[in-house]
């Protein structure tokens, strides 16, 4: 049986983040309702961010890089229990304690949500999921330059590097 993810059930919330419906995947994308996603910035030992390179079969955003493992908040989750799913789902980690650092409201001509940013550290083995992720490692400084200089990231990455410099989330404000 082949799992289609335009099926999944995910929360609908209003402007002010409250929970007010439940919606399939597709006709959230469709309708360009509001939803709750995640974000997971990964560090390692020698204060590296991890970032990823999307499939081109994503549903939004295609082929473009991102700073961030995580996804969109399943109906019935909180936004721990999604952002343990979605890095156990797209990296392989699991059992490292995430760190919760702060909400922010994201829209676009494709998206409109409301994240929660988390971070942890990890050193081992990264195993990317095939139908999501093309590509990803860990970037140092001069890497993460070159990266935003010749590549194109998702408009969120965009968004949340900007909110990372303002709020000094270290190490991860030092390598954008």
């Amino acid at each position: 049986m082949n799992h289609n993810p335009q099926d999944e059930l995910v929360w609908i919330v209003d402007k002010e983040n409250r929970p007010i419906a439940w919606a399939k995947r597709g006709k959230m994308r469709e309708k360009r309702l509001i939803h709750r996603s995640t974000y997971i910035l990964i560090q390692d030992e020698k204060d590296r961010m991890l970032v990823q390179k999307r499939t081109d079969t994503k549903d939004v955003y295609p082929g473009l890089w991102e700073i961030a493992a995580g996804g969109v908040v399943a109906y019935g989750e909180d936004y721990m229990e999604s952002a343990l799913r979605e890095l156990s789902e797209e990296t392989g980690i699991k059992g490292v304690p995430l760190m919760e650092h702060f909400d922010f409201y994201f829209e676009d001509s494709h998206n409109r949500l409301w994240g929660r940013v988390f971070s942890c550290k990890y050193s081992g083995t990264i195993v990317p999921q095939k139908e999501e992720v093309q590509v990803s490692f860990f970037a140092d400084k001069r890497q993460m330059s070159k990266l935003l200089r010749n590549e194109k990231f998702t408009p969120d990455s965009y968004f949340l590097m900007d909110l990372i410099k303002k709020k000094g989330i270290t190490p991860f404000d030092r390598l954008l």
